[in-house]
């Protein structure tokens, strides 16, 4: 008897990136303008410290703090990692070290990274310099990286500052990227494979007989694996929802639309899908739903409604 072989493994390439926006505050302000100007500011706390990068709250008073002071950009690595695959937007496309340096005048660390040959260069204690960015626009990449250098050994007193530069940097946009693979279990692949089908497949769990959809392959409440496979659905209520305003990038449905809770038939919680067919101000609570698949589809593009009557708010609360 030949064994049957294995399922594939689902393996799929995920990014998710956002850009986050913040404004910036007199020291933060100071600190990344100073840096277009090739200037590097720190903060001195209540005991005296000089912390570079700076921060606006006393980390032991918690006091707002403002007394700015200019360090070298020299300084001495106080501990490494080397980073022999860099990945994008790194700031070096070649093998570097990830290194924290303290500056001359400082006394905390900053995180930059070290271009050096191979690991072999790097070690704790060595002395390093900035080594400013080409084109400067008020963000922490002026500084591209740290070298080595041969200074001697470090000194120097911080001196103060104001802050004042000329066309001061208010604000940042911090491009926030994960890259990864993902590849579901054994109850996921079950449940992806169905929706190709058009079919709908979650799991009970044989303690508490809750039907998880999507199946997670093990019940959280009970702490045992669920394997006994159920098919539900097609149709489902809307438990609750939220209208979205705000249209997402590289995703072609104009807003506002509508993304719901929807409990399927037989399943024991709720799953996520967004609502169409029905303009977005007469979806509610209650609304009895169908899956609409698209040709070539391997999971439902949106629901819509049934044209059934609603359902009782009795049948659907404990899935809210």
């Amino acid at each position: 008897m030949t064994a049957a072989p294995p399922p594939e493994v689902l393996r799929a390439p995920l990014v998710v990136e956002f850009p986050f926006t913040r404004s910036l505050g007199p020291v933060q302000s100071a600190f990344l303008t100073g840096l277009r100007e090739r200037t590097v500011l720190g903060v001195k706390t209540s005991d005296g410290k000089v912390m570079v990068p700076p921060v606006e709250y006393d980390p032991v008073t918690a006091e707002e703090i403002r007394e700015l002071v200019e360090v070298a950009a020299t300084g001495t690595v106080t501990t490494w990692a080397w980073n022999d695959r860099p990945r994008p937007q790194q700031p070096l496309d070649t093998p570097f070290a990830w290194v924290l340096v303290t500056l001359d005048g400082a006394d905390t660390a900053l995180l930059h990274a070290l271009d050096a040959p191979g690991p072999d260069d790097v070690r704790t204690g060595m002395r390093v310099r900035v080594r400013w960015a080409a084109e400067r626009t008020g963000a922490i990449t002026d500084i591209a990286c740290f070298e080595p250098c041969d200074d001697g050994p470090a000194g120097g007193e911080p001196v103060p500052h104001d802050g004042g530069f000329a066309d001061t940097v208010t604000g940042i946009v911090a491009e926030a990227r994960l890259d990864y693979v993902y590849s579901p279990g054994r109850a996921q692949t079950a449940y992806i494979n169905a929706l190709s089908e058009r079919r709908t497949v979650g799991e009970r769990c044989p303690s508490c007989h809750k039907v998880y959809v999507p199946p997670r392959g093990a019940c959280p409440t009970c702490g045992v694996a669920t394997t006994d496979q159920v098919e539900v659905g097609p149709a489902g209520t809307v438990t609750t929802y939220c209208i979205v305003n705000i249209k997402a990038k590289n995703l072609d449905i104009e807003v506002p639309y509508v993304y719901a809770h929807i409990a399927l038939d037989g399943a024991g919680l709720a799953l996520h899908g967004r609502i169409g067919d029905i303009p977005y101000d007469q979806v509610r609570m209650g609304l009895r739903v169908e899956p609409v698949w698209t040709e070539g589809g391997r999971y439902p593009d949106h629901y819509r409604p049934t044209g059934e009557p609603d359902a009782d708010y009795d049948a659907y609360k404990e899935l809210i």
